[in-house]
């Protein structure tokens, strides 16, 4: 994957920090963000141990100006971007604690605003710099289509989140993948008795360089759908 660049957003820790690192350890040229500038740093130096191909901006995925700037970075590292994880995303409260008709008009606002319009911002800007052949990858989990108590505003965001990624799958001719990895251990989820998060990182590179676009193309692709195909 040497000619391959891939952009990552909230690359810094849990899931996309994972994701990085096995890209990275593939050969692809990686670009990270987070909305820390000391982080991004940070994980870049870390990822960057035993590699000398990833690179980082601090960006919010608000504001579509730094997204632009963080893909014109990107295609600085190579001539277009074949993967983009839009993967960047919070939330507020303890997962099954979050009740919706509890949830503040601030804390749903900014967490739709992260979850959802950040996802649209990052694929909008990513569309005119991607391969003909590349791919674009939208994180989610089952909360997203089957409800489950307390979930909150997380949870409508993810539903969300879903919909612009099947609505990009059918207007551009690349394909648009919805990955839902099971529950994973990070700070987002606050769920420690789960799957690590390097476990599923090789998940996303199937994803993005093994699984047929037809495979992929508008679809959810789960633990169970990854690990048929690659028996």
């Amino acid at each position: 994957m040497d000619a391959n660049t891939v952009v990552i957003t909230g690359g810094t820790r849990g899931i996309g920090r994972a994701v990085a690192a096995e890209f990275a350890e593939v050969g692809a040229q990686v670009v990270i963000c987070g909305r820390e500038q000391a982080r991004v740093d940070t994980t870049v130096e870390e990822l960057n141990t035993d590699h000398e191909n990833v690179s980082g901006l601090a960006v919010d995925v608000r504001d579509e100006s730094a997204l632009q700037r963080l893909f014109e970075h990107a295609v600085e590292r190579g001539d277009s971007v074949e993967t983009v994880v839009a993967n960047a995303a919070i939330n507020h409260g303890e997962p099954g604690e979050m009740p919706l008709d509890s949830e503040s008009y601030e804390q749903f606002d900014e967490t739709l605003s992260t979850n959802v319009r950040g996802v649209f911002s990052t694929l909008k800007e990513a569309v005119p710099h991607l391969a003909d052949d590349g791919r674009m990858l939208v994180p989610s989990g089952s909360v997203a289509r089957k409800a489950k108590e307390g979930m909150g505003a997380y949870a409508v965001s993810k539903a969300a989140a879903e919909a612009v990624a099947r609505g990009f799958s059918v207007d551009i001719e690349q394909p648009v993948c919805v990955v839902d990895p099971g529950l994973v251990a990070t700070d987002l989820t606050g769920i420690q008795k789960a799957r690590d998060a390097a476990d599923i990182a090789p998940m996303y590179l199937w994803v993005a360089t093994e699984a047929t676009p037809e495979e992929v193309d508008g679809e959810v692709v789960d633990l169970r759908t990854w690990k048929q195909s690659t028996r």
